[in-house]
């Protein structure tokens, strides 16, 4: 019954000769086109001027590349970068037998890999809370808001990098259903939990856009990233049960067994969702 199962092995994106557009970095580069294009809609509607949104642009693409290297850096390879601090930072790995760029013996040139999508939950309303005290003259809460919707459609677009990549796949499924993914060596069928995540976000995505747009939820401050941030999150813990582990040595990390990393960094997310959503807010004027 092996036949029900799909074999994965994609190339690593498109050729055009000289240079490979990589899957990763097209739905990457996708999520941001589309979110500037959409947040203009949102901000036309709420009558905000254009301008502020390149602004907004350049906090959020800095904000998460960064919360979401170091959110991987600390939260899950923190036993492997604290003997290699230079790799925190530069895109390189040590390597005995290689030489950088041609002549810098003892490394290699790999780019960053690594990333936490915990990180960009803190990187990223730390950014807004300057963006908004810089850039306008509304609530920290406002555009959290507002933004939340285009990271759900964000997070879809990343999840099917992921699977592109044949990265952050599930356990095996123990049945003939399921994707092999060829590409990273893999031999039996497994959970796609990059399409489970990246399916559940375009939900999200979909549920919050209507909200915003069809009812007056908008003008309770904190509602909608309230509600972004319980349903995010609760389906990253229920998800996370069928991933194979991010952090590898482990009987487990966590006393909270089995709950691993990204279980428990949830968990608080959920509960700020929560409360953000059934808490007494002043609606905006």
């Amino acid at each position: 019954m092996s036949f029900l199962a799909i074999e994965w092995n994609p190339s690593i994106g498109i050729d055009l000769g000289f240079f490979v557009i990589r899957w990763y970095s097209l739905m990457f580069v996708t999520a941001f086109l589309l979110g500037l294009h959409f947040m203009k809609k949102i901000y036309v509607e709420d009558k905000i001027p254009l301008e502020k949104v390149d602004p907004l642009f350049m906090y959020v693409f800095l904000s998460m590349l960064i919360g979401m290297r170091l959110g991987d850096v600390f939260f899950y390879s923190w036993d492997y970068y604290q003997q290699h601090l230079l790799e925190i930072f530069l895109p390189i790995k040590e390597s005995s037998s290689d030489f950088l760029f041609g002549f810098i013996k003892g490394w290699k040139f790999t780019g960053f890999t690594g990333f936490a999508s915990h990180g960009a939950a803190i990187g990223i309303p730390i950014a807004m809370f300057f963006y908004a005290k810089k850039h306008l003259n509304k609530p920290w809460l406002f555009i959290l808001d507002r933004l939340s919707i285009m990271v759900a459609l964000a997070g879809f677009f990343i999840r099917f990098g992921n699977f592109f990549n044949s990265e952050i796949y599930g356990k095996e499924t123990g049945t003939s259903f399921g994707v092999i993914f060829k590409a990273a060596g893999e031999t039996t069928a497994r959970h796609p939990t990059q399409l489970y995540e990246a399916f559940s976000y375009l939900a999200l995505f979909l549920v919050m856009w209507f909200i915003y747009w069809k009812t007056t939820k908008k003008e309770q401050i904190g509602f909608l990233f309230g509600l972004f941030m319980l349903v995010l999150w609760s389906l990253r813990f229920i998800i996370e049960f069928l991933k194979e582990p991010q952090v590898q040595k482990r009987g487990q990390e966590w006393l909270f067994s089995p709950l691993n990393t990204g279980q428990v960094l949830s968990i608080p997310l959920v509960l700020i969702g929560i409360w953000l959503m059934l808490r007494k807010s002043k609606k905006q004027a």
